[in-house]
């Protein structure tokens, strides 16, 4: 596994007409003068603001202007135009997007060589970004979008082959720092690691079982300096990991746990950064079966657990500076004649006891145990990623992932992190009086506490596997997966968390401020 395909992008302060591409690639915001970029209009004889008089281009998001370029003078053949929005809106967010979405219509018209101009209209500058840090971080945003570009959702079509990569990318910009290199490489890995988690994400329950996925996860870490453990049925119950166990019970195929380490040899015994990701590679409710109808959507329940492998991958290859875990349980959750019943009690790593009202509410079970396992492992920041509940959905639909947790430091942190990274997030509380919607009779709290607030409760269900650790849950059952298909991206898996958990780790060294 290389880490970054075999697509070379570089950057460049020449002035456009000089850059020797197929397409030069233009954001444009809705309010911008003919004149924001200075002899565009000319190059392609006067197009601009017959398109822009008209109404024929407004600079709304992702639409697009297309035109040769007339100017014998300039390098570039032809110049295309995207919309970027409202300039009080635009930022590396905006621009990532805008950037994936030019870089699609690319692919689709098999263009091999294109730039992009990297520029903040919001300035009024006019011309490309320099090197401050508003600057830098709208050149990873484009370099991510066009990477982002690169996934492909129909790996099993035999008779519809994907659009061709661009294979050379130039980033236009202005005046910047030597680092600038260093910056390309960090955004390409950080965007190809989550084109990776779309593709595993993206792979059916037969093809991605317990077992295969694990088989994956582990390969994700070759080349990086990571180690990798895969615990086995048999190590899971020397353990005594119950719930992980349990949930594994009514399926044919055995349960895994990945456990990744990266230990940089001048770190030091603290902080530890503890990563736990969600694995159920395919979740049909067990004995508290699903409808039929969107189960097939279900094999993507392990994109919590893709999310952590995935960004341990690009936490290795960028050298993070602090120790960090990552904990991976993997299970099929299926209705076999061992399956796990409503009413029966499981026991945890940890000792407790949990009584099974919903064998539905799987996926707290199993990171019960690894949450444990992780602060077992010296994690003193624990961060869970899951597809957990359908309620977030209905409180936040499909846009923002939520984000509990405690102490309220660490999680503003960690939505700040989420937030710059493209993984926009949205606290909501862990109101204690709900704890006593898991009470139990028999054991020490129930699976699940009913409709009424359903992901706050299974928040706090997690919470009490957190040791009282600085910990922020992620529930991104509303973002893992995009419905529909959007100018900037296909219907599919989204890869979400996968650049928040590593820019988590590779910027620690602004953690004092939140310890």
């Amino acid at each position: 596994m290389s880490g970054v395909p075999p697509i070379e992008v570089t950057s460049s302060s020449a002035p456009v007409s000089e850059l020797d591409t197929d397409l030069l690639i233009v954001p444009w915001g809705e309010t911008e003068s003919v004149h924001a970029v200075s002899g565009l209009d000319e190059a392609v004889g006067g197009l601009l603001r017959q398109a822009l008089t008209s109404g024929e281009f407004t600079g709304k998001p992702y639409e697009l202007l297309l035109a040769s370029v007339v100017d014998a003078r300039w390098k570039v053949r032809r110049l295309m135009l995207i919309g970027a929005g409202r300039l009080d809106g635009f930022g590396p967010s905006q621009l990532r997007r805008v950037a994936t979405a030019a870089a699609l219509q690319c692919r689709q018209r098999r263009i091999g060589r294109a730039a992009i101009l990297v520029r903040d209209p919001v300035s009024g500058a006019g011309g490309p970004v320099t090197g401050d840090p508003r600057g830098i971080a709208l050149v990873r945003a484009a370099v991510e979008g066009v990477t982002l570009s690169e996934f492909h959702t129909g790996s099993f079509k035999t008779s519809d082959p994907p659009p061709s990569p661009v294979l050379q990318w130039i980033v236009v910009t202005g005046p910047v720092p030597a680092t600038l290199a260093g910056e390309l490489e960090r955004s390409r890995i950080l965007a190809t690691c989550t084109n990776l988690a779309r593709e595993m994400a993206n792979e059916p329950g037969n093809v991605l079982t317990p077992i295969e996925f694990a088989n994956r996860a582990a390969a994700v870490a070759d080349g990086t300096g990571v180690s990798v453990d895969v615990l086995d049925e048999a190590r899971l119950a020397k353990l005594g990991m119950g719930l992980l166990l349990g949930v594994a019970r009514g399926s044919a195929e055995p349960p895994r746990m990945v456990v990744f380490r990266h230990d940089p040899p001048d770190a030091s015994d603290a902080p530890v950064l503890g990563l736990v990701g969600k694995g159920i590679t395919f979740d049909t409710g067990g004995i508290s079966l699903k409808p039929a109808e969107g189960m097939d959507r279900m094999k993507d329940d392990m994109a919590g657990g893709a999310a952590v492998s995935c960004a341990m991958r690009a936490i290795g290859l960028l050298g993070a500076p602090i120790r960090v875990v990552g904990v991976v349980p993997i299970a099929e959750n299926m209705p076999g004649g061992k399956a796990v019943k409503p009413g029966d009690v499981l026991r945890s790593a940890e000792g407790k006891t949990v009584e099974v009202l919903n064998t539905d509410a799987e996926g707290r079970l199993i990171l019960g145990d690894a949450l444990w396992y992780a602060r077992s492992l010296g994690a003193t920041h624990l961060v869970d990623v899951a597809t957990l509940t359908g309620a977030i959905v209905v409180a936040l639909g499909k846009g923002v992932s939520g984000i509990f947790g405690a102490p309220d430091r660490w999680v503003q942190y960690v939505r700040q992190v989420g937030d710059a990274a493209g993984d926009p997030l949205w606290p909501l509380p862990l109101v204690d009086e709900y704890r006593d919607q898991l009470k139990s009779e028999i054991a020490d709290f129930t699976n699940t506490g009913g409709r009424p607030a359903g992901s706050i409760t299974a928040a706090l269900f997690l919470r009490e596997f957190a040791g009282g650790r600085p910990w922020a849950h992620l529930d991104i059952a509303g973002t893992a997966w995009v419905d529909e298909a959007r100018p900037y991206g296909p219907k599919g898996p989204s890869g979400v968390a996968v650049r928040t958990l590593t820019e988590l780790a590779v910027a620690a060294r602004a953690w004092p401020d939140v310890l």
